[in-house]
């Protein structure tokens, strides 16, 4: 190899500036080119809306997947931020359309964490061929109008308005992206998750793509989990389980929602922060010791274990029942390349306490249910 084919100094390097990273490379922020990555951008266009009604500034969000093959995201929320910097109102609706990771949501309890990169608006604008923001705010109307994440000209004042929110229609950029084609039931099902996680979020899923046959679909559940638990699976006891409980020692809370069902399988669903924990972690290992310990309490109370007799293992106990484990934590910490484990070490013992405590409670105040809980336990496991 020459020396001339091993040379390498300063004129090598490529420097990427503003959303020209993002067109280069999306991979990197989005995950990916086909219809994951559409499906992606959507969940962030819209997490700043819901995020907007968990906040108590909005109290609902429509999102519409348009005829023209665009994506529409509204919410009646106090509109972003138009006007000079230096406000109290966040970062500027320009200012979050163009820089990276600029009024990205927080990671703590109180807001979503539904994606993976919380890469923010900039990204959503960088991979559309075209986005528009309304925003209605103070009285007025305003527009923003952008191609491939510049700017077509400047913030326009459009007239009054008579109501308050914000508006984000874009076209994903079919340069860049492997199909035009979003899957109405994959948005569907993380938009029920996410309702029934935040029983706070009311979200209409509409679509629009074949005007023969338009549907839309409203996710909310004031119940949260339980709601969620209720319909689902034929129960082997009337009562769902649930509570919700807070920890200083884990910095959030643990809600939890569960019943044993006419069936042979289990089905324990857990979050963190709303985002799936697919690999579980120390909240879903916390909720099977403490699941373990209260039905083994409960049977030795009904001398169906004696003293002598091991405990049940949390292994033992999953025939049979649904369940869903959500922590919200000011600082979660999450493993793997698509944070799919929790490893908050306080998480354990909390959850562990908190399920002991209120499923002792409940088998003890409906003993004939959880008679039939053991009966279905006792069927499963050897001792």
């Amino acid at each position: 190899m020459s020396e001339e084919s091993n040379a390498y100094d300063a004129s090598a390097i490529v420097v990427l500036e503003g959303l020209e990273a993002v067109r280069k490379r999306p991979g990197m922020y989005i995950g990916s080119v086909g219809e994951r990555g559409l499906r992606y951008l959507v969940l962030e266009a819209a997490e700043r809306a819901l995020n907007e009604v968990l906040g108590g500034a909005a109290s609902r969000v429509e999102v519409t997947l348009t005829a023209d093959g665009g994506v529409r995201v509204a919410d009646d929320g106090t509109g972003l931020a138009v006007g000079h910097a230096g406000h109290d109102d966040g970062p500027l609706v320009e200012t979050q359309l163009t820089e990276l990771w600029c009024g990205s949501s927080p990671a703590d309890r109180r807001s979503l964490f539904g994606g993976s990169f919380g890469v923010g608006l900039a990204v959503v604008n960088a991979l559309s061929s075209r986005l528009t923001a309304e925003v209605r705010r103070d009285g007025a109307r305003w527009v923003l109008e952008y191609e491939h994440g510049v700017p077509v000209g400047v913030p326009a004042r459009t007239g009054p308005a008579d109501s308050s929110g914000t508006v984000v229609t874009f076209r994903p950029d079919a340069e860049i992206f492997e199909t035009p084609e979003l899957s109405f039931d994959a948005l569907a099902e993380r938009f029920r998750e996410l309702a029934f996680l935040n029983r706070e979020l009311d979200i209409t899923l509409a679509d629009d793509r074949d005007p023969a046959a338009p549907r839309a679909v409203r996710f909310r559940f004031p119940g949260g989990p339980g709601d969620y638990i209720a319909e689902h699976r034929a129960p082997l006891h009337p009562d769902v389980i649930g509570f919700e409980r807070e920890y200083s020692e884990m910095a959030g809370t643990a809600e939890v929602a569960l019943r044993w069902c006419d069936r042979r399988d289990e089905r324990i669903a857990s979050y963190a922060n709303s985002l799936p924990t697919t690999d579980g972690g120390t909240h879903e290992l916390g909720f099977r010791d403490g699941l373990a310990a209260a039905l083994t309490a409960c049977a030795r109370e009904q001398q169906l274990l004696s003293p002598s007799d091991p405990g049940f293992t949390p292994t033992q106990l999953g025939a049979g029942l649904t369940a869903v484990v959500s922590v919200k934590l000011d600082r979660p910490e999450l493993e793997g390349p698509t944070c799919g484990r929790l490893s908050n070490g306080p998480v354990r013992a909390c959850v562990t306490e908190a399920v002991r405590e209120h499923l002792t409670a409940w088998l003890r105040a409906n003993p004939t249910q959880a008679t039939a809980i053991l009966a279905r336990i006792s069927t499963t496991t050897c001792h």
